[in-house]
C-alpha cells in the first residue's frame, strides 16, 4: 500500500520541477503496488541513489545545504527567494541567508538582480537597513548573507488583525523616511516601498527588508510590468510607476502614504479584480476614505496621506527631509500635549 508520505514528497518534485509530471504519473501504478519509491525514482530518471537521498534530506531542496552553515529553520518567503535562519561554523554568529530559489536561478535578469542587490546591501550602512555581507555561490546555489532581524513584516501584523494607532504609524513613517533618505543622499531609490518590506524587530527597530527593485534616481530603468512584480506591489506604486514611469524618491514617498494609509485604515487605498484595474485606479481615480474622518485621526494624519499620495508629483513632498520635519514635528507635538495632559490630570487628583 503507498504510504502518505511517500506521494506528498512525488508530488513535492513535481512541484519543484525535479521530477517530470509523465514521469511520475508513470511510478505511481507502481508506488501504489507497494514498490519502494527511491528505487523507481532511480530506474526512471537515471539518477544517482545519493541524488535521491539528498532529495529527501532536504525536502526536494527547499532546505540549502551550504558548506560552513548550519541551517536553523526557513524564516521567511518571497517571490524569487526563500530566507533561512543560519549559524555560521566559522564564527557562531546566527545570520540571515537569502537563497535565491530554482525558478529564479535560470532567469538570468532575475539572477542579476539577486546579485545587485546583496552588493548595495553590502555598501550601505545605515541602522533602519538590514546589514548585508555579501552574496555567494555553492554549485548552483546563488545566496547572500546578512543580519538576521528577529521578528515581523509590517503586512503579516496587518494579516494578524493588528491595528496601528495614529503615533505608532508616524513613527513608522518616520524611521522608513530616514532610511530612504539615506538612500536618496546615495542617488538611490527603492521603487517597492510596502509593509511586506518593513520589518519590525522584537527590539522595536524598524529596518527595510528587500532593495531588489532599488536602482540610481537617473536609472533608465523603468518599473516592472505587473506581472513581474511581487504579489501585492502594484497596489503600492506611483501614478508614475503604474504608467511605466521612471522612479524618483517622489514615487517612494508616494508608496509610503499608502503604506501609511494602509497601517491606520487597515485595507488598501485602491483595490480591483486584477493588477490593471488597480493600475488604472492608481492613475485615474482620486483617494477617497471615509474612515479617515469617521475613526478620530488627526487632520495632520489626514494632511500626511493626502500630500503623500497626491497623483501629480510636484504636489507631494519634494523631499524626505521635508516630509521628516513635518511628521518629527507632530510627533513632537503630539507627546508634548500628552505630557502636559497627564501633568493636569495629576495636578487634579492632588486637589
Amino acid at each position: 500500500m503507498v504510504s502518505g508520505e511517500d506521494t506528498q514528497f512525488l508530488a513535492l518534485l513535481v512541484h519543484r520541477g525535479l521530477v517530470l509530471r509523465e514521469v511520475a504519473e508513470r511510478i505511481f501504478p507502481a508506488l501504489q503496488r507497494g514498490e519502494e519509491l527511491d528505487r523507481l525514482l532511480v530506474e526512471h530518471t537515471g539518477l544517482a541513489p545519493e541524488t535521491v537521498e539528498k532529495w529527501r534530506r532536504t525536502r526536494a531542496g527547499e532546505i540549502p545545504e551550504l558548506p560552513g552553515y548550519e541551517i536553523l529553520g526557513k524564516a521567511g518567503s518571497g517571490g524569487t527567494a526563500d530566507v533561512f535562519r543560519a549559524r555560521e561554523r566559522k564564527t557562531q554568529r546566527v545570520l540571515g541567508l537569502k537563497v535565491l530559489n530554482v525558478e529564479s536561478t535560470r532567469n538570468p535578469r532575475t539572477r542579476a538582480a539577486f546579485v545587485s542587490e546583496a552588493k548595495l546591501l553590502e555598501k550601505l550602512e545605515h541602522p533602519g537597513l538590514v546589514k548585508g555581507y555579501g552574496v555567494f555561490k555553492s554549485g548552483s546555489v546563488y545566496f547572500s548573507k546578512m543580519e538576521f532581524i528577529e521578528g515581523h513584516t509590517l503586512l503579516e501584523l496587518l494579516d494578524d488583525g493588528h491595528a496601528f494607532d495614529e503615533k505608532a504609524a508616524l513613527r513608522v513613517v518616520l524611521a522608513v523616511a530616514e532610511a530612504l533618505s539615506y538612500l536618496a543622499a546615495n542617488g538611490i531609490v527603492h521603487r517597492d516601498i510596502k509593509p511586506g518590506n518593513i520589518m519590525l524587530a522584537s527590539s522595536g527597530e524598524l529596518k527595510l527588508i528587500d532593495l531588489g527593485f532599488a536602482g540610481q534616481v537617473d536609472d533608465a530603468q523603468q518599473a516592472a510590468p505587473a506581472s513581474d512584480t511581487t504579489v501585492g506591489t502594484v497596489q503600492y506604486l506611483s501614478p508614475e510607476q503604474a504608467q511605466g514611469g521612471a522612479a524618483d524618491e517622489r514615487s517612494d514617498i508616494y508608496s509610503l502614504g499608502v503604506t501609511l494609509f494602509h497601517l491606520v485604515v487597515g485595507r488598501l487605498p485602491f483595490q480591483g479584480s486584477d493588477d490593471r484595474e488597480v493600475l488604472r485606479k492608481q492613475v485615474m481615480e482620486s483617494l477617497k476614505s471615509p474612515e479617515l474622518k469617521s475613526r478620530g485621526l488627526s487632520h495632520h494624519l489626514q494632511y500626511f496621506i493626502e500630500k503623500m499620495m497626491a497623483k501629480d508629483a510636484a504636489a507631494r513632498y519634494q523631499s524626505w527631509q521635508e516630509l521628516i520635519d513635518d511628521v518629527r514635528s507632530q510627533i513632537e507635538g503630539r507627546e508634548e500635549l500628552d505630557f502636559e495632559s497627564q501633568i493636569r490630570a495629576r495636578a487634579q487628583r492632588r486637589r
